[in-house]
């Protein structure tokens, strides 16, 4: 019986040291303070702004009045917000805000990709040219650099930039706060440490920027439940990585309570998995064909939900060899205890870091006590993803936190150590100054 089991059961341990010392070696390179360099506070580019809404008559004024006073000039970008599928005032608060307003309604193609697709096609067919789309959520926030950091990553060379994404509602319940952790931590020990190791990282559905000329070649084409994810894998594809803008701040409204963050995350498993299932054949061979290993850490981002449930189902099955040994344990004879203690302990310790990195307040700190239990929910919530990850129905997360960015600023203290979220934005009279050049 133990041979046979080994079969299985040795290669299965290969895999979790594989990943789990993988992850570790990128965590700690998105640790380390270290100022970017060479910004380009030059305003050059122009950028249609995109805010696709459906029902968001509380939040989306606030956006647009945030939107209107970003410290880029007023003639180099426009606002426009795609009232999708409406039954409320959303398209009316918009207009009044200063928005040009798009109205869509189609009851069979439903959901934020379809209606990106929807609002690309219509600045393909304008007169004037833009040179990039930056995209938002209605409940979102941004800094008022943020422009100013995406036209220096254009003026770079970089096509598709995902921004910081904060969280604006930190502090209503332990959901929102551990929901924003998490969000941090990801952040940090994954899109910035991917950055500085050249890998890709992964559009995050708000705070992003892409390169006009790279959807006018490839198209959208990005409409099920992660559309976000499905563009970065097509980008990925042809050899198009994402960076990560780590002082591109923008604020969203993360969930009040448990089960809003279960159905969002479980949309989210679902459509992991449907990407995975389309894009993992066609990465592997682009990857092998030009040897290209950013190519092939997508690999490994899709399957992330997968080594999840692998591993679940190992600690299930270690439990029961305490009773009948029916495999072999090669993981203490191939890497010492003492190692895996170091990496159990890392795993709690990261939050902490971050939380030191973000200047979090005593609040924070008390409800990161509950960030075990957030995150070993999304143990369940993967496998439902894995059962219903063929269904395509879309849901939508009600917005009510109506804020202003100037509540924002000051509630939340920026970080200004190298490194952090901040860092070297231009103070506000030289931003200014530099915008209207």
């Amino acid at each position: 019986m133990q041979h046979w089991a080994d079969i299985v059961m040795v290669p299965v341990q290969a895999l979790i040291i594989l990943f789990t010392f993988y992850y570790f070696f990128i965590a700690f390179f998105g640790l380390k303070n270290q100022r970017e360099k060479g910004k380009i506070y030059r305003p050059h580019h122009k950028f249609a702004l995109i805010v696709c809404a459906h029902n968001e008559q509380a939040v989306i004024g606030q956006l647009v009045e945030n939107l209107k006073r970003l410290r880029y000039p007023a003639s180099l970008y426009d606002i426009f917000v795609v009232a999708d599928n409406c039954r409320d005032n959303t398209a009316d608060v918009a207009r009044r805000a200063g928005a040009i307003v798009y109205e869509r309604s189609n009851q069979r193609e439903k959901g934020k990709g379809y209606a990106m697709e929807w609002m690309f096609a219509r600045l393909f067919a304008m007169e004037r040219n833009y040179d990039a789309v930056c995209v938002f959520d209605a409940d979102n926030l941004v800094h008022c650099n943020f422009l100013l950091e995406m036209n220096s990553r254009l003026l770079k060379g970089e096509k598709i930039i995902q921004g910081f994404l904060d969280a604006k509602n930190p502090h209503d319940t332990w959901i929102s706060a551990t929901f924003a952790l998490s969000f941090w931590v990801v952040n940090y020990i994954w899109h910035l440490a991917k950055y500085r190791l050249g890998l890709s990282s992964v559009l995050g559905g708000t705070g992003m920027c892409i390169a006009m000329d790279v959807l006018r070649k490839y198209g959208w084409g990005a409409t099920c439940l992660t559309e976000d994810m499905e563009f970065t894998m097509k980008a990925l594809v042809n050899g198009i990585r994402t960076t990560w803008a780590h002082e591109a701040i923008v604020w969203d409204e993360k969930p009040l309570t448990f089960a809003q963050a279960w159905n969002q995350r479980k949309r989210w498993a679902q459509g992991h998995f449907d990407v995975a299932a389309r894009y993992i054949p066609r990465l592997l061979r682009e990857g092998i064909r030009r040897r290209d290993i950013r190519i092939l850490d997508g690999v490994i981002h899709l399957v992330q939900p997968h080594f999840l449930i692998l591993s679940s189902l190992f600690i299930i099955a270690s439990y029961v060899r305490l009773f009948v040994p029916f495999y072999t344990n090669v993981l203490y004879s191939l890497i010492p205890f003492e190692v895996w203690e170091m990496v159990m302990i890392g795993q709690y310790l990261f939050p902490v870091i971050v939380l030191y990195k973000m200047r979090a307040d005593v609040r924070t700190w008390l409800y990161s006590l509950l960030y075990p239990l957030f995150i070993y929910s999304w143990i369940p919530i993967t496998f439902l993803g894995f059962k219903d990850r063929k269904k395509n129905e879309w849901s939508h997360t009600v917005h009510t936190r109506s804020i202003s960015y100037e509540q924002i600023i000051a509630c939340q203290r920026l970080a200004s150590d190298d490194g952090e979220p901040g860092d070297g934005l231009p103070a506000d009279g030289v931003a200014v100054a530099e915008a209207k050049n």
